[in-house]
Formats: structure tokens, sequence, C-alpha cells
């Protein structure tokens, strides 16, 4: 394929996109990905609530407030809080959402916001996984307490048992990455997030992609998708 017909393919592409899929599918990688080669915004809501409570900004501190309490943060106060983040960016030329919706409430709010700036939800991606694979992907993982270096001790382990290849640092596995605590993620995501499935499904904008296998075959299939515009 040429350099103009890769390009062409490109401008062709889908470009209000949402990212849905379970922890570890790799939405954030994929979504990075996407957002340098079509030149638009990546908006990860994570990243963005955790800029605004470190700002301690007014939505930061409410948002903060009920996550501290240990308490569901109403529909209410997120999509407050994305229309303040959203409002941050020029949107025009598309959008990479990962992170928002997470109810069918906020995809309503999310599509009466577009609407607002005659936009829309192009494609929703659902980058699909395994449950073991993510639990794997999730719980293998173990970092560097020196320096931060990353490990995998099922898919890239450190070449001395519990030792970082580049410092020597002692690894460690984080309380979040816990077995235990994966497959209750997983649980939880299942939960909430099937009828955010079957309403995107209904409305003819979803598309699953299978996020099993190296990095660049499902970027591929995610490209792909984005391409077919039946």
């Amino acid at each position: 394929v040429s350099s103009y017909e890769a390009l062409q393919r490109i401008l062709k592409m889908k470009k209000n996109i949402i990212l849905l899929g379970p922890p570890g599918a790799g939405k954030g990688t994929q979504g990075q990905l996407l957002s340098k080669k079509l030149n638009i915004p990546f908006i990860s809501s994570g990243d963005a609530l955790r800029e605004e409570i470190n700002q301690k900004s007014a939505i930061g501190e409410k948002v903060d407030s009920f996550i501290k309490k240990g308490a569901l943060v109403p529909d209410y106060v997120i999509e407050e809080f994305i229309a303040a983040v959203l409002n941050k960016y020029d949107l025009s030329r598309g959008f990479i959402l990962d992170g928002f919706p997470r109810t069918i409430h906020q995809a309503d709010f999310l599509n009466n916001y577009l609407k607002d700036i005659n936009a829309k939800v192009d494609a929703v991606i659902y980058i699909s996984l395994p449950e073991e694979e993510i639990v794997k992907r999730i719980s293998g993982r173990r970092v560097c307490k020196q320096c931060g270096a990353v490990y995998n001790i099922y898919f890239n382990p450190p070449k001395h048992d519990m030792k970082c290849d580049r410092c020597g640092g002692e690894l460690v596995q984080r309380p979040d990455d816990k077995k235990e605590v994966v497959e209750h993620r997983i649980k939880v995501y299942k939960q909430e997030t099937k009828p955010l499935i079957d309403y995107y499904n209904n409305h003819h904008l979803l598309y699953e992609v299978q996020g099993q296998g190296i990095l660049q075959d499902v970027t591929e299939r995610v490209e792909k998708v984005l391409n077919d515009r039946t």
C-alpha cells in the first residue's frame, strides 16, 4: 500500500470514537496510537479526573468527595465533570474517548452534548479479551521499586527472578494487581458495561475487536473497523 493510499484510508476513518473494554485490554495504548495517527485528541476520563483532583479544581474536589466517602459518584456529577473536560478541547476534527460513558444515562448525556456542537458518535470500539488473559496481563505485572520499570511474569519476565534488568531493584506486585482484586474488577466491569454494550449495539455503533495478540495486530484490527463505512 502506498503512503498516499494509507493517508486516504486514514482521512476516511470514522473520527468520533469511544473505546470500551475490560481492564487490561489495551484501550489506552490503542487510543494514544490512533490519536497520533488521526491527529485528534485522546481523552481519558481517568487521567483527566486525576489531573482535576491534583489541581484541586472545583469539579475535581466535588468528585473526590464522593470517592473519599466510598460512595458511588452520581451520574450528574460525572456528567458535569466530563463536560468541563470536553470543553477544553477542539472536537471539530474528532476525538477518542476512553472511560466515559459508563452508564446509559451518561451515554444519553454525551449524545446531547455532541448534538449541541453538531457532532455525534461515529463508532464504539469494544476491545474484547478472555478473562484468563486479562488476569494474566494484570496479575502478572511486576514493577521495580527503584526505577519504575514494568515487567510481566507471563509475557515479559525479568532475566533474574524478582530483580529489575535495568537497575537491579526489587520487583513488587501492586495491591490493585493481585489476582483476587483483578477478578473482582472484571466482575464489576461486566455488570456495569453489559447494558452499555447492548445500548450501542442496538444503535448500530458497536464494533468488537479481539484484543489478543501483538500490539500491531490489534491496531490493524481497530483501523480496519474504522475504515469500514458500510
